[in-house]
């Protein structure tokens, strides 16, 4: 009996309890919801991105591109080969190294024809060019001839030819002449 007591004891606690459990009036349902902002701009986003991943690659790519060599010019890169080629023995190979390096030279500054020629055929070909002049042409034919002689004779020569020595002074003789015939009008 306790049990049934209690439960009469505590029944008005229960009554006013199911009153708090109804629901309560529900608000007015939301409009439809508007499209968010990736779905309104999806097309420029993918455009947009495309673009930046162009951008950085771009960038990136020519970061990591190495530096083209400064172009020098040509009778800075005669002297420096030519004084490589100082106090070597005079064989065959380092005069055909010094007459490669002369003729590469004297092609490049008197604007003469890139194409490989014998020796006969490039002194022809500098004597008559208007830009490099008898004098200088002369003595360049000289002394490429002498280079050819040396190199190609079976015997060895009793005294040295100097050949890079000799070729830096027609490097620097050369290099007066361009002054000089630049200067003139």
């Amino acid at each position: 009996m306790k049990l049934s007591l209690a439960n009469i004891l505590f029944l008005p606690f229960a009554v006013t309890a199911a009153e708090t459990n109804e629901l309560p009036a529900l608000i007015p349902a939301y409009g439809e919801l508007p499209p968010t902002f990736l779905e309104s701009h999806q097309t420029a986003i993918i455009i947009g991105g495309f673009a930046f991943l162009a951008f950085v690659f771009l960038f990136i790519k020519t970061m990591l591109r190495p530096e083209s060599p400064k172009k020098m010019p040509p009778e800075t890169v005669a002297r420096q080969a030519l004084a490589q080629l100082q106090g070597q023995p005079e064989d065959g190979l380092i005069l055909s190294a010094v007459s490669q390096t002369l003729r590469r030279y004297v092609g490049e500054t008197f604007n003469l024809p890139a194409t490989e020629l014998t020796t006969a055929e490039f002194c022809t070909v500098m004597e008559a060019s208007p830009h490099v002049g008898p004098e200088l042409a002369g003595n360049l034919a000289r002394f490429l001839r002498e280079c050819d002689v040396r190199k190609f004779s079976p015997a060895t020569a009793a005294t040295p030819l100097n050949a890079a020595s000799r070729a830096i002074e027609l490097v620097v003789l050369a290099e007066k002449h361009r002054e000089q015939t630049s200067a003139a009008p």
